[in-house]
Parts: structure tokens; sequence; C-alpha cells
């Protein structure tokens, strides 16, 4: 961008002036891999050592805040618990309660769709305590990615990042789609009316969106001039939203008929939680909000209100809309593209149809707003690490903004929107999202636990044991619930695996580090839940989705394999050889760890030495 430093030699501080917008290499790939041809031959033959080593670093808290200065400028401090709140709402409330309920109430759970929001919601609610603890210890705009570095190493981290990007952008495109369906239906029309016909093109990416695209267009437009003005604009969404779906519930429940609840859960406990794992894409979003912690003014007060408040309302309104609708209408006769819509025209009041149109518009529009904040931080911060060319870390020293990696991540999302369809697009999303938070739970129980330097070796091993346990059993009553319909022998196998694994790692593994500001309470209780929850759901996914889910992961590790890895490394090279010439090379983390830091402002990395301390 004009007028904007550009930095090389993988982040040092040295910024030129450039004019126009002309972009070069070193914008993209500025590390000692890629000078030449020769160079990159050369890094790639070290690609197993260079994998190793990334396997087993791990960054520290410091260096995650530290990186910032990556981005040449800081993004501004204006938000507070309020706007947390607001926003929190803003990116949860949206497609998922407005198209999939009718989808599932009718073909899925029927009525018993309020349980599976409730499970949906306290899933989805333990993962907002882990996030709201990692937020909180390390308010830094990568989210997942930040704390999965820290705990987890440099490789899991890029991994989920990796997904959580595909979803940000696939669910933004299925909103976007959505938003087409809903503004046809305020106008009195079709959604086919707004959309051209590509006969040329295979089926379900034939039907194109410029209404989507436009919608997008102007999110991307209010995302990169203000963070404030984003969190304005989705006040007024947000508000509006509020209002309609308090219209819906009272109206809906006038009109309410308990016989509607006479066959509660036509399809017994499989189709609640079956309908769990699908409407989990109704909570997607809330992770969007612990990436403006960099953004927020008092990160231990504002972030754990913000978070956990807003998902507390969330899941509450998700269930009572849920009753609402079940008992407008019978099971069966719900619609399941427009399903409030059609449930007051059923009961005589048609003319609420577009007071619901409205406020479903609105809820996409904040939605969109709110997942453009969340994917641009998430990308930026990727960005600063190298692991994604650092051009996409640039931060505008006026907005205040990270203007490229927004400008791109809506792009994306607006190209995908305008050709695919919103039942593919479905499709795709909760299983990354389910993988992300049980790793954030993983990573909540090792940060704990383990401390390099000051955790003995048996309580390592306890820990690895007690863990491995944890989520083995967690993934064999996943399994077992996919593979059967109405065996149970297993589950006295698998629950009290789980459940002796978690007393253990209560009772014989001491904490090893307590958190400074705020923390998940009853640890490792409700972190381990979180673990069995979010692998329970994955089992009661379609097959399909996990063969997409290893398509794109496969994409990832070609991708870190061939530049991702040798710029990451690079990276860490440089800073640690710049630290020991000047003179500022120091250890940040007690025993066998390496790390570097200079002048206080570069990044630092530490590396698992495979020696600790006995007992």
């Amino acid at each position: 961008m004009p007028g904007m430093g550009v930095e090389n030699g993988g982040g040092s501080s040295e910024i030129t002036r450039r004019r126009g917008c002309s972009c070069t290499k070193d914008d993209f790939l500025p590390e000692e891999s890629f000078m030449s041809w020769g160079s990159y031959v050369n890094a790639i033959k070290h690609t197993p050592k260079r994998l190793v080593d990334r396997v087993l670093s791990r960054s520290k808290d410091l260096a995650e805040v530290q990186v910032k200065t990556r981005s040449e400028h800081e993004m501004k401090k204006t938000l507070s618990w309020w706007d947390l709140i607001w926003f929190g709402m803003g990116a949860v409330i949206g497609a998922g309660i407005f198209v999939l309920t009718g989808q599932e109430a009718r073909d899925g759970a029927g009525p018993a769709i309020v349980l599976s929001y409730a499970i949906s919601g306290v899933s989805a609610l333990l993962s907002v305590f882990c996030y709201t603890e990692f937020a909180v210890e390390i308010p830094v705009a990568g989210g997942s990615f930040a704390y999965l570095r820290v705990e987890l190493g440099d490789f899991m981290a890029f991994i989920a990042a990796g997904n959580i990007l595909l979803e940000y952008v696939i669910g933004g495109a299925a909103v976007a789609r959505s938003w087409t369906a809903y503004f046809a239906t305020l106008c009195n029309k079709d959604a086919a009316d707004f959309r051209i016909p590509a006969h040329g093109l295979p089926k379900d990416y034939n039907e194109l969106d410029p209404i989507a695209v436009g919608i997008i267009a102007i999110i991307c437009v209010v995302a990169v001039l203000s963070t404030k003005a984003s969190s304005r604009l989705n006040y007024i969404a947000s508000i509006v939203h509020i209002v309609v779906i308090i219209f819906i519930i009272i109206c809906g429940l006038i009109k309410a008929d308990t016989k509607n609840y006479s066959n509660f859960a036509p399809h017994g406990a499989r189709g609640i939680f079956k309908s769990s794992a699908v409407l989990f894409f109704a909570y997607v979003g809330f992770d969007a909000v612990s990436t403006m912690a960099e953004e927020t003014k008092n990160p231990a007060k504002d972030i754990p209100i913000g978070l956990v408040g807003s998902m507390v309302i969330t899941t509450a309104l998700y269930c009572i809309l849920a009753v609402t609708l079940c008992l407008m209408q019978p099971f069966g006769s719900i619609d399941a593209d427009a399903p409030y819509s059609k449930a007051f025209e059923a009961v005589g009041w048609g003319w609420a149809q577009y007071v619901v149109a409205a406020g479903a518009l609105k809820g996409m529009t904040s939605v969109l707003l709110v997942g453009a904040v969340g994917q641009a931080r998430y990308l930026t911060h990727i960005a600063r690490t190298h692991m994604l060319p650092p051009w996409f870390a640039k931060v505008h020293p006026k907005t205040g903004t990270p203007i490229n990696a927004t400008i791109v991540m809506l792009a994306a999302t607006a190209v995908i929107a305008f050709f695919t369809k919103l039942e593919i697009l479905s499709n795709l999303l909760s299983i990354s999202t389910l993988f992300i938070f049980m790793l954030v739970a993983v990573a909540l129980l090792v940060r704990r636990y383990y401390v390099s330097g000051e955790t003995t070796r048996e309580n390592r091993n306890k820990l690895i044991v007690f863990l491995l346990l944890i989520i083995k059993s967690s993934i064999a009553t996943a399994a077992y619930w996919g593979a059967t319909k109405n065996d149970w022998i297993a589950y006295c196998i698998t629950v009290p695996i789980w459940l002796l694994a978690t007393i253990g790692l209560w009772l014989f593994v001491p904490h090893a580090r307590d958190p400074k500001l705020w923390g998940v309470p009853l640890v490792p209780w409700l972190p381990s839940a979180s673990i069995a929850i979010n692998i329970f759901l994955l089992g009661s996914i379609d097959r399909d989705s996990f063969i997409r889910f290893s398509v794109w992961t496969a994409v990832l590790l070609l991708y870190y394999f061939f530049f991702g890895l040798h710029a990451s490394y690079d990276t860490a090279k440089e800073f640690e050889e710049k630290a020991t010439q000047d003179g500022t090379w120091r250890r940040i983390e007690e025993g066998n760890v390496t790390s570097v830091t200079k002048s206080g402002t570069d990044a630092e990395d530490s590396r698992i030495d495979p020696v600790e301390p006995t007992t």
C-alpha cells in the first residue's frame, strides 16, 4: 500500500518507502531459503531436519505479544467488554438459527431440537472458557493459532490455523448466499430471481450470486476503515436483530399449540446428537472475538465478560427460538429453507415473514462483519511468524487495521460465494471448528500441567499418558456411536476410561502453572469434558465431510513442507543469530530451553530439550 513499510530479511525493522502499490518478491518470500533456486533446493534437502525443529519448537507468551512489531504499526485499543458482548452475539446469531433449524427440526431431532441446541451450546461454552483464559494471558490477534503455537508447537498451530481460515472463508460464503435468499424473501421474490444461471458450469456451481459478492464488498470496506466503526455498525445490526428475535418469540408463543410437542423425539437420542453436530454451525464465530484481544482496553476484565456473556445469551436465545418454532407447527410441516417465515404464514400471520426476513438480514450482516474482522486478524498473526507471506501482516498506520489480510480473505470469500450453492458450503463447516476447539482444550491442559524446566520427567510422562487416554477413549466412544445404532456395551468401557483418566490427571499430576489474571474453573474437568464432547460430535458428522477435511489438510501440508516450514525456520534462525551477535540472547524459560530476543521487540522461539529434571 502507498506509504507502508516493507519488511526485509524475514522481519527486520528496516522500512522503505515506495510509491504506488507495487510489490516485490521480498514482500512474500524474503527469507534466505528463497533467495535463489540453489538456496531453495538446499532448503528442500534439509526438510526432515527442519520439520523436527519446528515440531519441537514452542513459542512463549511474551514472544506472541512481541511478534506484533512485525506489523510495523499496532492495532488500536478501542474495545470494551460491552463491545465484545455485541461482537460475540453478532458473530454467532445468524444463518445457523434461521437456516438450519428448520432442516434439523423436520428431518432430524423433531421438537427435541431444543436439546440439540443445548448440547451444542454446552460444547461451545466449554470451548469459550478455554479460549478466554488464553485470550487474557496472550492478548494478541492470533487467536487459536497463537495459543496452539505456545503450547503444542509450530506444526500443530499451522494445521489448526489453516482449518480455521477455511472455516471462515466457507462460513462467510455460506452466510452471504443465505443473505441473498432472505433479501429475496423481503422483496417477495425467489432467490433464483437474483442469481445468474451459468449453464456451462457444473451443477451446484452454476448459479452465480452477485448480491452475495456485493454485500461482502460492503463489509470489506467497513472492516478495512476502522474496528470501532465495525463495532458501531455491529451494535445497530445486533440491536435490530435482538428486537426481531424477541418479536418471533413473543408472537410465536401466542400462536403456540402444545399438541405439536406430543412426539418430542421422533428419532431418539441419535437424531438429537446428529442434529447437534450439524447445529454446531450456529455457534461458529465466537472464536473471532478472541482475536480482538489485541484491541481490547482491559483484556483481564473485558474478555471473560464479553466471551462468556455473549455465549450464555446466545445459547438461551437459540433454545427459546427452537421451542417457539416447534410449538407453532408440527415438526413434519416445518419448512427447511425459511422455517420462521413459513411458520408465521402457516398460522395466518403472513405479514410477519417480512419482519423475520429483515431480522435475519441484520443478523447475517453482523456475522459477516465480525467474521471479516476475525479472519483478517488470524491471517495477520500467522503472517507475522512467516508461515504465510509477511505481506499479509501489514497494519495500516492510519486505520490501524490489517488491510491486506482483510481484502485477500474477503476476496476469497466472495469468489466462493459467487459460484457455490449453500448446500455444498454448509457441509464443509463444523468438522474444522470441532477439531480446533478440541486442540485448544488439549493445549489448556498442557499449559496448566507442563512447564519446561519445572515439570519433572515423571509428571510429564503421567500427563502424556492421561491425555492420550482422555483423547483415545473419546475417539473410541465417538467411533462406536457412529458405527452402531443400538449397542451400548462398549460405552461401559470407554466412558469409565475417560473418567478415570481425568481423575488421574486431577489427583496425580500437580499444576505447573496457575493463570495470572483469569483462569478456567474446575481444571481438568471442564477442558477434559470439552475434548470428549467435541470429539463425540465429530463422530456424528458424515463421511464426506471427513474426506474434504483430509483433502484440505493434505493441501496445507504440501504448502507447509515446500514454503511455510522453510520461511518460519529461517525467520527463527535469523533472530537467534542477531540476538547472539548483539549480546541480547537470553533464556525466557527455566530449564534447558533456547530462546532469543532482540531489544525486546523481535520474536522468541523456544525449543524443547529432551533433558528434563528427573524429580
